[in-house]
């Protein structure tokens, strides 16, 4: 009954919906890319049968890398298609899988959208990255006995609450997902709390853990390297949020006054910011390089922009110590692992409620530091900037956490071999 009040009104909404889309593309040109998709319209070529994936936005397209590429081994020739809800996720799609698979923009969630989405892709299975569940979607999924995996979900406490305010629904929803594979036995308990069946539930940790870098990521880091000088200490403020660059560049002013020749990396989370990063930098009187201008970095560059999608890992590999944004102001932080991965110590603020054990496990290790004031991250980067060891020691002991905490990417290939259809065989290596 509750679905079906949603579903009207959501049918009532829809105007207010693209209304909201249109306003986007004053920010971004391509939330209006292939509309009729939003509405399950699907005009490309897709052939039906495989994998569904869905993963949001930027950081559920990146986390999905590792199993995907799992899957893709040992199903070579299933076929799978990838939804996004943000233009920026549809490029990260691109960037990490290339042609391998199909991308489409995730449909709304009105029945209509959904099946007729369904009719055209036909999964046998779908996978959700961590926690995007919604009512219609799987209905009719469960409906057409479509079995359903919540890869690597995660909870907050935050989010349980404002699910357990649509008790009914939200267990509804729960109990239509074949398996929720939680990272945290704390998030298992909120899972549970709020309506999910302990049979549904596994404990496997996150598959952020079990990221592999790429020989190619090095080698563009020497690149990158090699442009901004060998002798310079580099500084990466990565996946900045509106409101964060203004404190990092008064960070950075206060840094240069001990490291003249520092050089900070800013890359914005989200692409659309660019321009307006790169004004606020050029207003408060720097020397800005912007990636795409592929112009030299002379010693008069103080600030080079990241304006660029699939890079972020090159430039923590290119750099000295890392900032990982989201995370002085309220938004819930973002994945410390890649600079982890790489051996290169990171500072994040205190925000950090979308990643709480992640930075818990890195921080009482002593591979990362939680700080809650200006103050104490000009301190912290002032510290590994001056002191060599101390860089190295921070970043191996971040190093240890990623390996001794790896194994979620096999549970998960486990629990896809117990969920698949028996047509997904034909597709087995």
């Amino acid at each position: 009954m509750l679905r079906r009040l949603y579903s009207m009104l959501f049918y009532l909404a829809v105007p207010l919906v693209v209304l909201r889309a249109l306003y986007k593309t004053r920010k971004n040109k391509h939330y209006m890319d292939r509309f009729k998709e939003r509405f399950g319209y699907i005009e490309q070529d897709i052939v039906p049968g495989g994998i569904w994936l869905h993963a949001v936005s930027v950081g559920e397209v990146i986390a999905s890398v590792p199993l995907m590429k799992q899957i893709q081994k040992q199903y070579p020739d299933c076929p799978i298609t990838v939804t996004t809800m943000t233009p920026t996720g549809a490029e990260q799609v691109k960037a990490a899988y290339d042609n391998s698979v199909a991308h489409i923009y995730v449909p709304y969630d009105l029945p209509c959208a959904i099946k007729k989405f369904l009719d055209k892709i036909k999964p046998s299975l779908v996978l959700i990255m961590e926690t995007e569940i919604w009512p219609n979607f799987l209905y009719y999924c469960h409906q057409r006995k479509v079995p359903v995996l919540l890869a690597n979900a995660r909870l907050s406490e935050k989010s349980a609450k404002g699910y357990a305010r649509i008790g009914s629904l939200t267990r509804d929803m729960l109990h239509q997902l074949s398996v929720i594979a939680v990272q945290t036995a704390e998030e298992a308990k909120r899972f549970i709390d709020i309506g999910a069946k302990p049979s549904q539930i596994a404990v496997t940790g996150s598959i952020k853990f079990d990221i592999t870098i790429p020989a190619s990521i090095y080698e563009k880091a020497n690149v990158f390297r090699e442009r901004f000088g060998s002798n310079r200490l580099v500084w990466v403020a990565a996946s900045t949020h509106e409101g964060e660059e203004e404190k990092i560049l008064s960070v950075f002013s206060t840094l240069r006054a001990t490291f003249p020749s520092l050089l900070l990396v800013i890359v914005p989370r989200h692409p659309e910011r660019f321009a307006k990063v790169a004004a606020l930098c050029k207003k408060q009187g720097f020397n800005v390089l912007l990636r795409s201008s592929d112009l030299p970095c002379t010693a008069e560059t103080e600030i080079v922009l990241g304006d660029s999608m699939g890079e972020l890992c090159a430039y923590y590999a290119a750099s000295d110590v890392a900032f990982v944004g989201g995370s002085l102001i309220p938004v819930g932080g973002h994945n410390l692992l890649e600079p982890a991965a790489l051996g290169i110590p990171a500072v994040t603020g205190e925000h950090v409620f979308n990643f709480t054990e992640i930075t818990r496990l890195l921080t009482v290790a002593g591979g990362a530091v939680k700080v809650d004031s200006l103050e104490a991250l000009t301190n912290t980067v002032s510290e590994w900037l001056s002191d060599a060891s101390k860089r190295s020691f921070v970043g191996q002991q971040a190093l240890a956490v990623v390996q001794q905490n790896r194994g979620a990417l096999a549970q998960h290939l486990q629990l896809v071999e117990k969920l698949k259809l028996n047509n997904l065989d034909m597709y087995k290596d």
